[in-house]
């Protein structure tokens, strides 16, 4: 009887505003929840077999309810710079647990980025979400599978201790005098009964032979400990060259043996200047003696033209490139008919340093800041993207689990391969917006409303209709 539908009906209604109410009710309590993601209520009409030519049945209507996790809240500034905010599509990858993932089912996203170190140094947001990344290996270079849940671990700057840097790179910018007075230690031909780098008793290194030109910059092995690198410079009769000594202070930390140096030499050769007085960086006297400086392991076999930590100095090897106007970072050794002088230097690395502070950038690396001035990338944290992100299953705390509707998870570098950038200092609001959801209120109060009159009009029809026997 079509009456009897029509009830059916108004109760469908009924169920489906009650939906509507709850998702509403749900959205607004979360107005202020970071990273909230609203839910949609959706009405699909039910559409019944007629049930004679005069006839029609009452179908009603069904509710279905989707959050929507693709819909970007704003990103608000805040003051701690582990607050993480996601510019553009993706998720955070957490687990409720801290440590290695793995596939039994600890694996959420989320958008809550307030993440803040715990009492271990893990990285937990406020639902207490561990915060997963990549580990940076200590030549700088990342595991970005984006599938494997192997290569993630908790982000943790508890276990980060201080660390000291080894210089690999120094430049000295400096002028030598175009008309020096020719040193008498200096001839045409070197080695010479009054001038011989390999020589102790008239070479510069060891001081016996008074350099024209001196010039030092300080450098730190791998331990942090503090060395002097000395560039020594001889005037030759030769226009444009200059006898060159590299040396390190103190000597007695180098291994000259079987290297063919001597007092704690580096490198020797001869410095060639073009007319105008730059570099030449045509001349083989230059390609031989700029080539980066080796020292090697004490442990290593000697070896011609690379010198040996000392015995004792329990240091790694070392290589560090001197520029001195031969390379494409500028600056460098001129000769001028001006004064020589040591104009400036610089040098990296740095002595044993400890943690101060983390940074996050928008590619999401965790970069440790030291004391000493140096800065080293620690992890880098991924951004997860899905096929249709609103598939994902809510999870208490604003955490999303994987289902067949969502597809599965393509974990990427933030900014690359369509998902979005990392902003440090901000966290994503709640995309509620509490006009709609206010306005839906007052529409779903009516359906609702509109529904209850259903069921009672149809009552009172049946009552008209069991009247009838009296």
């Amino acid at each position: 009887m079509s009456i009897n539908s029509a009830l059916q009906a108004g109760v469908s209604g009924l169920v489906a505003n009650s939906s509507a109410l709850a998702t509403i009710s749900d959205n607004i309590a979360n107005v202020n929840a970071t990273g909230y993601k609203r839910t949609r209520t959706d009405f699909t009409t039910l559409v019944q077999q007629a049930g004679g030519v005069n006839l029609y049945s009452a179908g009603g209507v069904s509710s279905s309810n989707q959050q929507l996790v693709r819909e970007q809240g704003l990103l608000t500034a805040t003051n701690s710079n582990s607050d993480l905010g996601i510019s553009g599509q993706g998720l955070f990858v957490v687990s409720p647990q801290s440590g290695a993932l793995n596939t039994s089912g600890d694996v959420l996203f989320t958008r809550v980025g307030s993440f803040s170190p715990d009492e271990t140094g893990n990285f937990k947001n406020q639902a207490g979400y561990f915060l997963q990344g990549w580990r940076v290996a200590t030549d700088g270079t990342v595991n970005t599978n984006p599938s494997d849940l192997n290569n993630l671990e908790t982000v943790n700057i508890g276990n980060i201790s201080g660390t000291a840097e080894a210089t690999d790179r120094a430049t000295i910018n400096g002028n030598l005098k175009a008309s020096q007075p020719i040193s008498a230690a200096a001839t045409l031909t070197i080695p010479s009964a009054t001038y011989d780098p390999t020589n102790s008793t008239i070479n510069m290194a060891s001081g016996a032979v008074t350099p024209d030109v001196q010039w030092a910059i300080q450098s730190f092995d791998s331990r942090g400990g503090l060395k002097t690198i000395t560039v020594s410079l001889l005037k030759t009769n030769v226009a444009n060259q200059w006898a060159t000594e590299i040396h390190v202070s103190p000597a007695a930390s180098i291994n000259n043996t079987g290297s063919g140096m001597v007092n704690g030499q580096l490198r020797t050769g001869t410095l060639v200047f073009t007319s105008d007085g730059r570099l030449d960086l045509t001349a083989a006297q230059n390609t031989a003696l700029l080539a980066p400086l080796v020292i090697n392991d004490e442990a290593a076999a000697a070896a011609v033209g690379q010198a040996r930590w000392a015995v004792g100095q329990g240091v790694s090897d070392q290589t560090i490139q001197l520029n001195l106007g031969q390379t494409a970072e500028g600056g460098g050794v001129t000769q001028y008919d001006s004064p020589s002088v040591q104009v400036s230097s610089t040098s990296n690395g740095a002595v044993f340093g400890d943690l101060t502070g983390v940074d996050i950038d928008k590619y999401g690396f965790v970069t440790a800041n030291y004391n000493n001035g140096v800065s080293r990338r620690v992890f880098q944290i991924p951004v997860a993207t899905f096929q249709n992100p609103n598939g994902l299953v809510a999870e208490s705390g604003g955490a999303f689990r994987v289902t067949p509707d969502s597809g599965s998870f393509n974990m990427k570098v933030p900014g690359q391969g369509g998902s979005g950038s990392l902003s440090s200092r901000s966290l994503e609001t709640s995309n509620v917006d509490l006009a709609s959801e206010f306005t839906g209120l007052i529409t779903t109060q009516r359906a609702y409303s509109a529904s209850a009159k259903i069921v009672t009009t149809a009552d009172e029809m049946l009552d008209v209709l069991i009247r009838i026997k009296r």
